[in-house]
């Protein structure tokens, strides 16, 4: 195995899974070698709003603080309207994505999803809508599009979604997700939407939510299915490792990962993904300190400003309102790594 590595070549299934077993050291060691390889120094961040315009869900997973339940006994639904004074004023601020995530709600039905992408998009046509993650469209697609992904697929074409989120994918292990969200889209189902929305020629993310009852096995088999769907489709633009937020959820009693755990992990998502450009430290699970961290294990992203977070705060992460601009600038430069806002695709719109 550590002869592929030293000779750039695809691991097989089998070396993958023995992965865990190298010291944080030695995987850092070969991480950030494929890192420095595709990226340099540069560390990519941009400038985004996050809105998630309700927490009322069908759905009850064990692990989530965000939707309306016992835990969050506060259950709210935006209007259009009021998603649009957010927008108005987050543009005013320079952002260049809106990134929007809601519960699966029948509140409005279908075109209270959609309607409100074109609405934006007719006002700021220069913004980046990067919207419905792949368990949402199962969701629209089973309540009101009799199970037809690609009908729901060819709406957010019509709205004017750009890109879609990595969201829903949890973990790809039918006897976890049993345990964790049973009603929510299948893996299969989650890896067949998005090679749909690749076969479009439209790029999305994919994330994987770890530290809660899944072992490692259960990681290396996500990684690798994510790696055979990009070779199939190619439209992965990042792959973000989410860490699970312990707080308000219904599973009790599990500590917390350790940081070495964690570094190892994003290690290996950088060794395994040779197909997916960009891994992502996503600071609003990790904190900004250990994201900067991670940087030099392979990741080479931080995600953006965010500037309100709503799901990953709900179950304890110290991301509500998001960070300044000069908090990222700062921290990358500091770290004596390169600061590179981007695009939402990736494309460098300045260095700092």
């Amino acid at each position: 195995m550590l002869e592929k590595l030293n000779n750039n070549e695809r691991l097989s299934d089998e070396d993958c899974y023995k992965l865990y077993d190298l010291d944080l050291h030695t995987l850092g060691f070969y991480a950030n070698k494929i890192r420095q390889k595709l990226h340099s120094n540069k560390v990519y961040f941009n400038c985004n709003r996050h809105i998630n315009p309700t927490n009322m869900c069908v759905d009850s997973c064990a692990f989530c603080a965000f939707s309306a339940n016992k835990f969050n006994p506060n259950p709210y639904h935006l209007t259009h309207e009021e998603i649009m004074q957010i927008v108005d004023n987050t543009v005013k601020n320079g952002t260049k994505e809106i990134h929007i995530v809601s519960a699966h709600n029948k509140k409005g039905g279908w075109q209270w999803y959609f309607e409100i992408f074109k609405k934006i998009k007719d006002k700021y046509p220069q913004i980046h809508i990067k919207a419905m993650t792949a368990a949402e469209i199962n969701f629209i697609a089973k309540t009101y599009f009799n199970g037809d992904f690609n009908a729901v697929i060819d709406k957010m074409l019509e709205y004017k979604v750009d890109s879609m989120p990595g969201g829903g994918a949890e973990i790809f292990n039918e006897e976890i997700r049993n345990k964790l969200c049973k009603d929510k889209v299948k893996s299969d189902e989650w890896l067949h939407i998005h090679g749909l929305w690749h076969k479009k020629g439209k790029k999305s993310n994919a994330t994987m939510l770890f530290g809660h009852i899944e072992k490692q096995e259960h990681r290396i088999e996500h990684m690798l299915r994510i790696r055979k769907q990009q070779d199939i489709s190619g439209g992965f633009n990042a792959f973000i490792p989410l860490l699970w937020q312990k707080d308000n959820s219904f599973l009790k009693n599990l500590a917390p990962l350790g940081s070495v755990e964690i570094l190892k992990t994003i290690a290996i998502a950088r060794i395994i993904l040779d197909n997916v450009a960009n891994i992502k430290a996503y600071w609003a699970t990790l904190g900004l300190n250990l994201a900067m961290v991670a940087q030099e294990y392979g990741a080479n992203d931080l995600d953006g400003t965010i500037e309100k977070e709503s799901i990953q705060s709900a179950g304890g992460a110290a991301s509500k309102n998001g960070l300044s601009l000069n908090d990222f600038v700062e921290n990358i430069k500091s770290s004596n790594l390169r600061a590179i806002e981007r695009d939402s695709l990736y494309n460098e719109i300045k260095e700092y």
